[in-house]
């Protein structure tokens, strides 16, 4: 849908030799289609003219025999479809990639498989492209010296859409705005989403599970979040979505489960006059649901489910001022009150305190024998009869007594 229209060119190349893919790209004239037969053509390719290059059957094969990266796009209106790029080169400083496409608008790649490679595909100063349907994995490195799968830099108005990133690290939204990121797959990674410098984003219909973080969202701002689905984030702090100094922010209709913390947030909002919206979102079995880091102020938590979860909200510092954000409305399990006159509103706010026997909320040491039965009686016992004044956190005034529908 992006390329202008231009003749089409059939080839029929020798699976062996030379690198004659590489001849073919550099003799075709500009706006060609190259159509590839089943097999294995030699990468270290470089585009640079508008080309459409398409496996025409399954097994088209792009090897870049462990050297630099595989295919380098430096045009606009270059596509690439239906083919398996792998073998990359292995060094960071390099970013060896399978495909790095820079300074071009209008590019598509489309269901693509990458194996094998450090990096996946690395965007560099990249607009107005679809990078759609691929399945990425890295190289068999421990996690932290794998590529990230997909790199956004300075990258604006794309549609990044049904992805599947499988043991890869990272998947990096880093000063690229007006991005859509839907409907994509990413588990066993680090950082499944992660956004630095970002703004006016959509981020919708995602699923994450088993990384270490599902979405984190760093100094950025104006960017939307519907409708994901992250699940069972690993190690003793895996995360569900992160927050940290993020301003006018939407974070609605996602569910969030099986993690060590559900919502993290940190400095968020951080712009003065700003609010972040959380609302609607499902916050289910996690060991925390909500913790708050730092100050973090004028979040209106709103119509949310919070459900199952060990600790519904932990503030792991007093300057976190958790009562100064608008929170209402949302279903605790753990209400105590009644509802009398049959409005599905609490009759008594839902006050949480936070007990100084907790132990485990500022000793990480102590956090080894969270969920014990040792613990749970210490906790149990501090919220009986207390051995000092409870720290207040917040209150929600107007509590939903039961789900409906």
């Amino acid at each position: 849908m992006f390329k202008p229209l231009f003749a089409l060119l059939v080839l029929i190349l020798p699976l062996f030799g030379a690198n004659v893919l590489q001849e073919a790209i550099d003799a075709a004239p500009s706006g060609s289609i190259l159509k590839l037969p089943a097999g294995v053509y030699k990468g270290n390719l470089v585009i640079n003219k508008p080309l459409t290059i398409i496996g025409k059957e399954a097994g088209v094969v792009i090897d870049g025999e462990n050297k630099g990266t595989v295919i380098k796009i430096k045009s606009s209106f270059v596509t690439l479809k239906n083919l398996k790029i792998i073998n990359s080169g292995d060094r960071h400083e390099n970013i060896d990639a399978a495909i790095t496409i820079s300074d071009a608008s209008q590019c598509e790649v489309s269901e693509c498989i990458i194996d094998a490679c450090l990096f996946g595909i690395d965007m560099q100063m990249v607009r107005n492209s679809i990078i759609a349907n691929n399945t990425i994995t890295s190289k068999d490195f421990e996690l932290g010296l794998k590529g990230d799968g997909l790199r956004l830099w300075y990258s604006n108005d794309n549609i990044i859409k049904q992805n599947k990133l499988i043991h890869s690290r990272d998947m990096v939204v880093w000063y690229s705005h007006g991005n859509i990121i839907e409907e994509n797959i990413g588990e066993h990674c680090r950082y499944s989403l992660h956004f630095m410098y970002a703004g006016k984003n959509i981020v919708r219909n995602n699923k994450y599970q088993y990384n270490s973080v599902g979405i984190f969202f760093m100094y950025s701002k104006d960017t939307i979040a519907t409708g994901n689905f992250v699940k069972s984030s690993l190690g003793a702090t895996g995360m569900g979505i992160g927050l940290k100094e993020v301003s006018s922010f939407t974070i609605k209709d996602n569910t969030i489960l099986y993690c060590a913390q559900g919502m993290y947030i940190d400095r968020s909002s951080f712009e003065p006059d700003t609010n972040n919206s959380i609302e609607n979102n499902k916050i289910l079995y996690n060991s925390e649901g909500i913790r708050f880091h730092s100050l973090s102020e004028s979040n209106v938590i709103k119509y949310n489910k919070i459900m199952g979860n060990i600790e519904d909200v932990v503030n792991d510092g007093r300057s976190s001022k958790t009562y100064n954000n608008d929170i209402a409305q949302n279903y605790w399990d753990n209400y105590e009150g009644f509802d009398k006159d049959g409005d599905n509103i609490g009759d008594t706010p839902h006050k949480v305190y936070q007990y100084a026997d907790q132990l485990w909320v500022y000793n990480p040491d102590v956090k080894f024998f969270y969920g014990s039965p040792v613990i749970s009686l210490l906790n149990f016992l501090a919220k009986l009869a207390p051995f000092t004044k409870p720290l207040f956190l917040f209150e929600d005034k107007k509590p939903i007594v039961k789900i409906e529908g």
